[in-house]
């Protein structure tokens, strides 16, 4: 049955135009073109990246952290009561009004001291700042290297400049070195992303940054089978081009230098929309979805590869409008730029610290007022 599948999975119908197959990418007379089972060297090249990132965060993250002054603020742990922690587990992190009532029969605690206490607890789930700020310079770190790597290594090829050149001697195109470590290495980096995502810091967009690891991946991959490389390595040139611009914004504002996050921010924003609104979709996409046609009929391969394409620019309109959002409120208000995606306990103050601050400032709390101490004594 497995033999089965996998004679149907690679039949050249179904990955090459009319006419062409998998004996057109053989190698011979010295020419090498790319195949499947290359793919398998991304693996060890995902958990290098681990290894690496390990050692990056601790050698070089850490010590940069100390040097910009990024700063952790203490957070109060919530005491042990195994009711309300079976609760934050099981049921829910952040209780209903219904549900407090019954904590509060079940501990024998006051509906204010419940409510502090998941306060608390949710606070000591929330990743540190020095967390963040090590996972920003990592990707940092490695969006600039491959942005760069990456116009060096198309800094002198003709579809660069004439997306039209993609496609010249399509589907027997020779690999180049470069192009094949371009595509392993970021081949490799997105893997490392999705083994790691667990333990990465989660934002509102986990679910689709899920999706576009996926996406990315499989474009990688397919594009790299049907010797897409052209394409591919123009569409990972555009999105390096704009990420390691919001990772340096991030890494400035975990470090609270906010005037240089939210200007840097301002120009990844410009980036984003010109990269991603304007040439993927009108230059790049037009290329792979309208210009194919006239140099042969579509096949499945050709709408999956767009499919992909169209995918990732979905993501790419939906993180546009939080970014536009972000940056008008910076333009108009010159408020400070925060980052959207991440969750309210992860950036906000908690009212328990600012019942806290209030209690320093004004004496002891109690039901929410100041008490104050009517017990002066007389003066003789």
């Amino acid at each position: 049955m497995l033999s089965e599948l996998s004679e149907w999975f690679w039949q050249e119908r179904l990955w090459f135009p009319k006419g062409l197959g998998w004996a057109d990418l053989e190698d011979r007379d010295g020419r090498v073109y790319a195949k499947a089972r290359d793919l398998w060297v991304a693996l060890p090249i995902a958990l290098s990246f681990l290894i690496i990132r390990q050692l990056f965060e601790r050698c070089v993250a850490t010590p940069l952290a100390s040097v910009l002054g990024v700063k952790e603020t203490a957070r109060l742990r919530a005491p042990h009561i195994p009711a309300l922690e079976a609760h934050y587990c099981k049921v829910n992190k952040s209780p209903s009004q219904a549900s407090i009532e019954s904590l509060c029969k079940q501990t024998g605690h006051s509906e204010r001291q419940v409510q502090r206490w998941f306060r608390r607890r949710r606070n000591q789930d929330r990743p540190s700042l020095l967390k963040k700020f090590r996972e920003a310079s990592w990707r940092f770190t490695f969006y600039l290297l491959a942005f760069i790597a990456g116009l060096a290594a198309l800094i002198d090829k003709p579809w660069l400049y004439d997306l039209k050149e993609m496609w010249a001697g399509f589907p027997v195109l020779t690999i180049l070195p470069s192009q094949y470590w371009y595509y392993m290495i970021e081949l490799g980096f997105y893997g490392s992303l999705l083994f790691s995502v667990a333990s990465d810091v989660k934002r509102k967009d986990f679910k689709e940054q899920i999706v576009h690891h996926v996406a990315t991946i499989l474009l990688i991959s397919f594009s790299w089978c049907v010797n897409y490389i052209r394409a591919g390595t123009l569409i990972m040139l555009v999105h390096d081009s704009s990420d390691y611009l919001l990772e340096s914004a991030k890494m400035f504002n975990y470090a609270g230098w906010r005037n240089a996050c939210n200007y840097i921010f301002i120009g990844f924003a410009a980036v984003f929309i010109v990269t991603r609104l304007v040439i993927f979709p009108f230059r790049i996409i037009y290329c792979t979805w309208v210009y194919p046609v006239t140099i042969y009929e579509p096949f499945f391969g050709y709408y999956f590869f767009n499919g992909l394409l169209m995918v990732l620019q979905c993501l790419h309109i939906f993180w546009a409008v939080l970014i536009i959002r972000i940056a008008v409120r910076f333009l108009t208000s010159n408020e400070k730029v925060d980052d959207e995606r991440s969750d309210k306990d992860e950036t906000d103050e908690s009212e328990d610290e600012e019942e806290d601050s209030r209690a320093k400032k004004n004496g002891p709390v109690q039901n929410g007022h100041p008490v104050y101490n009517n017990n002066h004594s007389k003066t003789e």
